[in-house]
């Protein structure tokens, strides 16, 4: 990192104890390059946690902070768009001095108030001045139609002009909005285009010349400011618009995206989950679920019941594993389990997750949200199984021979089969070991099988050949039943 003074703050608080150390004055953008710089160099990871952006978003970051742009970053709900923008606060300084008592962070050695100059004049080098952390500077907006100059730039306050008896000609009663005290650093606007067209107008002094202007004041302030936007592309036609100029006065706009592959997204799933320590070593998860989970969301992605334009958050698929480990906890403690591993019945205590996160169109919400969280859940299981088991063909020739024969016939001759929710783990793992032509599937095609995760997979396959039309299931308030499609109608016969 670049030279921050943090070892000598403590003994500094003048600005003649300020100038003898040598210290020199930086933009804030100066100071984002210099630091990332010294990263790349030294082969430090700025955005650490961040996963799928490693050949995309961030090169493109990096490239805009070198480039010492404004930027915007513009994608679709629950894409760490706002999580970047607070990690760029990793590349500030350490501490940097400001003349004390100054609302908008006064460099000493470059002041822009009255306030400070002013100070500055009376006591010279005797000018007090404190310390800002890196932590404090870093400003947040969420950009809603109440937003008012006011709120952002400032107002004259008439409380300060009767204080101190002051006409309203004076810029002594100015009192700041959030951008000028937030004067040397980074501030983030999120959602821009919400910000009403009136609003986005009061930006672009700053962002182009740096200065702002308050009422009928002649006030010229050059603000040292590394303004971060967010934005929806939704919000371009649903909500609002980001005016034209404005986007002409921000030096970069980098596009987002979801996670590209179900790895990925499981990493960031398993990162950002807050689970509690008992809940993580009582319940198993197989690898297999994992995956399942994450399908999900990439099925909500592609489905012609949600919204592709609102997008689905990566909240979803965390806040599903949450309520996947919580389902299985709760089944355990009811059950008298000291352990257990997630069962794939466990998957529909993670509807709630899913039906609070997606946005659906028209044809989704006739069938209604459940239905619409089932139907995913299903296609993830029709997605995954080809890549475990062999391939369900649709066209059979009726003497062809499949590797499931053994385990339809199994349901043909029987009465059906039964999985109760509230089974405890032997129970379960008794009524998955009476289809024993699951067993001869699992050994045949997974052979290396982490012996932990054989019941769950036994279940796929129940799952999976219901959804290529070899078993039919039904879903009751006490379990799953599993039949021959066509065996309980020809018996009848």
């Amino acid at each position: 990192m670049a030279k921050s003074y943090t070892m000598k703050t403590e003994n500094i608080s003048t600005l003649g104890e300020l100038k003898k150390t040598g210290y020199q004055s930086k933009s804030i953008k100066d100071e984002l390059r210099d630091n990332l710089i010294e990263n790349i160099k030294n082969k430090v990871n700025t955005f650490e946690g961040i996963h799928g952006y490693e050949n995309t978003v961030i090169p493109e970051l990096e490239r805009a902070i070198l480039s010492r742009h404004n930027i915007n970053l513009l994608g679709l709900r629950g894409q760490a768009k706002t999580r970047l923008a607070r990690m760029m606060v990793n590349l500030l300084d350490e501490n940097i001095p400001i003349v004390a008592g100054s609302e908008i962070n006064d460099d000493p050695l470059a002041p822009i108030s009255r306030f400070a100059v002013e100070l500055i004049a009376e006591k010279g080098d005797d000018t007090p001045i404190t310390w800002l952390h890196r932590n404090d500077r870093f400003a947040e907006k969420l950009a809603t139609p109440d937003v008012t100059v006011a709120d952002i730039i400032g107002d004259v306050d008439p409380i300060k002009a009767a204080n101190l008896k002051l006409s309203y000609a004076d810029d002594r009663v100015i009192h700041y909005g959030m951008i000028p005290r937030a004067n040397r650093c980074i501030f983030v606007i999120n959602e821009l285009p919400d910000l009403q067209a009136r609003i986005q107008v009061a930006l672009f002094n700053i962002l182009q010349e740096g200065d702002i202007q308050i009422r009928g004041f002649k006030l010229r302030l050059p603000l040292d400011m590394q303004f971060v936007f967010t934005a929806n592309p939704e919000d371009y036609t649903n909500r609002g618009s980001i005016v034209t100029p404005l986007k002409d006065r921000i030096g970069s706009q980098i596009l987002t995206h979801y996670p590209e592959d179900v790895e990925t997204a499981r990493t960031i799933t398993a990162q950002e989950a807050k689970l509690d320590s008992r809940q993580s070593e009582s319940v198993y998860v197989p690898e297999l679920a994992k995956d399942l989970l994450e399908q999900i969301s990439f099925e909500a992605r592609e489905s012609e019941y949600v919204d592709v334009k609102s997008g689905v958050s990566a909240r979803m698929s965390i806040t599903a594993f949450e309520n996947l480990l919580s389902t299985a906890e709760r089944r355990a403690l009811i059950a008298g389990d000291d352990t257990t591993a997630v069962r794939l019945s466990d998957f529909t205590g993670v509807i709630p997750a899913i039906t609070g996160k997606v946005e659906l169109v028209y044809e989704g919400e006739q069938e209604g949200a459940d239905f619409v969280a089932n139907a995913l859940m299903e296609a993830a299981v029709k997605t995954l199984f080809p890549k475990y088991f062999p391939k369900v063909e649709k066209l059979e020739k009726q003497r062809d021979e499949t590797p499931y024969d053994d385990l339809i016939s199994w349901f043909f001759n029987g009465d059906g089969f039964e999985l109760l929710d509230d089974y405890n783990d032997a129970t379960y793992k008794a009524k998955l070991d009476e289809v024993t032509p699951l067993d001869a599937l699992i050994a045949d095609y997974q052979p290396e099988i982490d012996p932990k995760d054989v019941y769950f997979e036994k279940e796929f396959i129940l799952w999976g050949l219901t959804q290529f039309k070899k078993l039919s299931k039904y879903r009751y308030s006490e379990g799953m039943q599993f039949k021959d499609p066509y065996g309980s109608y020809i018996s009848g016969l």
